[in-house]
C-alpha cells in the first residue's frame, strides 16, 4: 500500500467510527499530541483536548457525515476531507443560540496532517453564518 493509499484508509476509518459515535476508536486514530484546529476558534493539542471537545459536542449536537470525499498528498503526509454535515441541534452550546431540536445541513471541510500512521492535525472548516441562520429559522 503506497503512503497516500495508507492516509486514505486511515480518513476512511476516522469518518466511518465518527458516523458510528465510536468516540474512543476514532481518538484512537489520533498522535497523542494531535492539534486540533477548532472552526473559527482557537487550537487545542493533545487526544484529552480533543476527547473533551467530543463530549460538548455529543451533548450538544448529532451529526450524520454524507457525501464524503477524501484527497491525500502522495507522501500520505497532507489530506483533506469534503462532506456534508447533516445534523440535529440537542442541547445549547455557550455562546449560541437557544437549541429546541433544528436540523441543518452544512457543507464542510477539514485537512490533516499526518504522521507515522496516526493523524498529526486536525482542522476544521464550515460556514458559521450559514449554520446559524440554519438554527435561526
Amino acid at each position: 500500500m503506497t503512503p497516500q493509499q495508507s492516509t486514505l484508509a486511515l480518513l476512511k476509518k476516522y469518518y466511518a467510527h465518527f458516523n458510528a459515535g465510536d468516540t474512543d476508536a476514532m481518538l484512537g486514530l489520533l498522535d497523542e499530541n494531535v492539534v486540533h484546529d477548532i472552526n473559527q476558534g482557537g487550537a487545542e493539542i493533545g487526544v484529552e483536548a480533543f476527547r473533551a471537545f467530543f463530549v460538548r459536542m455529543n451533548r450538544s449536537y448529532r451529526e450524520n457525515l454524507q457525501e464524503i470525499q477524501l484527497f491525500a498528498s502522495e507522501d500520505g503526509t497532507r489530506a483533506a476531507a469534503e462532506f456534508v454535515v447533516h445534523g440535529a441541534y440537542l442541547a445549547t452550546d455557550e455562546g449560541l443560540p437557544e437549541a429546541t431540536g433544528q436540523t441543518y445541513v452544512l457543507p464542510a471541510g477539514a485537512f490533516f496532517s499526518v504522521k507515522n500512521g496516526k493523524i498529526t492535525r486536525v482542522t476544521m472548516y464550515y460556514n458559521l453564518e450559514d449554520w446559524l441562520q440554519q438554527v435561526h429559522a
